[in-house]
């Protein structure tokens, strides 16, 4: 049976085919500029997954009250949680550090102020609320010096907090995407007290080690190696057994270092906070976020992982996905890992570090949070993150006391 439509435009008249064969020209051009549209959304989603850019405002500064000491920030999921966290503004301060909420409704939360503001402070209303809580080294009061880590890009700069006695298990801290060093400096005070040696390190193109020929990120495909080189450098200063741990994207990297790094023989475990183990579950939950067609998902993550999207995403290589899927990857891993997310983490889903912790039960454990945000969960509950962790490497004996009980 001849289709409908076609039957209908076989009887129409010259001036009526006219108009048909116009309207249908038209739709083709639409589709054509609509796809184009959709093709430019993609690359430009896709240049900004591996380009490092600046700090962002997240919220708005409604009041501030140097008399009680108070901050008050425009409401969101951040802003209003529970625990210690910091403020990145501009104006007479840099940074400032918050404590408890003291009261919040719709539009506001109003918290107090753990860094002292003058009578005369002003700020901008503009501001970025973090997990660092620590922003320099010299806050914790421990002994610490910066080191420079040779690598491939050149010297990546670093801070090495040494255990009060001498010790051959290190811990290698990575930062995440996006941030610096000090994301790390929260957990140096539990390695410290546990009597292991920290080493916080750089990684090319984060700001402050140096710049990559493209300047742009592998999302752990390239930055492993800076980290690899500085396992060298814990090696040649006496370490023997170290920790990985590594927040979001640092997670990411430190399971392609477990997975790839030529000194596996000396990982004694792997600490994660709200890690990144498959991107494309982290892209596909925030392009969702965004409301973006599906459509431009799956041509973003094309360019990004094709030969032909280089030229686009000026990365230089594809970005190798399948080798980034560490669950795909599992029967890979050798080192006992504790994975510490929170399943209301708001950035990096936690569904692959479930997914992980399923298929290397043997291996990975994985401790749950809730409404902890995204690498905030020591801020949130540092009694339960920091009692974990501990625990975790006192199982595993590399800890300063259960070396002294076992000479």
């Amino acid at each position: 049976m001849m289709d409908s439509r076609r039957a209908a435009r076989r009887g129409a008249s010259p001036v009526l085919r006219t108009l048909l064969k116009g309207t249908v020209v038209g739709l083709g051009a639409a589709t054509a500029l609509t796809s184009a549209l959709l093709g430019g959304v993609a690359i430009r989603v896709a240049r900004r997954v591996v380009t490092p850019a600046a700090r962002r405002a997240d919220t708005r500064i409604l009041a501030l009250d140097p008399a009680s000491q108070t901050i008050t920030l425009e409401r969101n999921d951040d802003t209003s949680l529970p625990g210690r966290y910091g403020l990145f503004t501009r104006g007479s301060e840099d940074y400032v550090k918050l404590g408890s909420v003291l009261a919040e409704n719709e539009e506001g939360v109003k918290r107090k102020l753990l860094t002292h503001v003058s009578s005369d402070a002003h700020l901008s209303a503009e501001a970025a609320f973090s997990g660092w809580y620590y922003d320099r080294p010299e806050q914790l009061q421990l002994p610490f010096t910066s080191q420079l880590i040779g690598s491939a890009v050149g010297p990546c700069p670093a801070w090495l907090f040494p255990a009060a006695e001498a010790t051959d298990v290190w811990c290698i801290q990575i930062h995440g995407r996006g941030t610096t060093r000090a994301e790390c400096l929260r957990a140096v005070p539990l390695m410290h007290g546990l009597g292991i040696t920290t080493l916080i390190v750089s990684y090319r193109n984060d700001g402050e080690a140096p710049r990559s020929r493209t300047g742009t990120y592998g999302l752990g495909s390239t930055e492993w190696r800076d980290v690899d080189a500085a396992i060298g450098f814990a090696r040649r200063n006496g370490a023997r057994r170290i920790v990985l741990m590594g927040w979001s994207m640092g997670g990411a990297i430190a399971l392609q270092l477990a997975l790839s790094s030529a000194h596996r023989d000396m990982l004694a475990g792997i600490v994660l906070d709200s890690p990144v183990i498959d991107w494309r579950v982290v892209l596909d939950y925030q392009a969702k976020a965004m409301n973006l067609p599906k459509s431009v998902t799956q041509v973003a993550l094309s360019a990004l992982e094709s030969d032909w999207g280089t030229a686009f995403t000026r990365t230089g290589h594809p970005i190798p996905f399948d080798r980034l899927d560490v669950v795909a990857r599992a029967g890979e891993l050798r080192h006992p890992t504790l994975i510490l997310h929170s399943d209301d983490d708001g950035f990096v889903p936690s569904d692959a570090s479930h997914d992980l912790q399923a298929a290397r039960p043997d291996l990975v454990e994985l401790e749950v949070f809730d409404t902890a945000r995204h690498t905030k969960l020591w801020n949130y509950d540092e009694q339960r993150w920091t009692g974990r962790i501990r625990e975790w490497l006192r199982e595993r004996s590399l800890t300063r006391e259960d070396a002294n009980a076992g000479s």
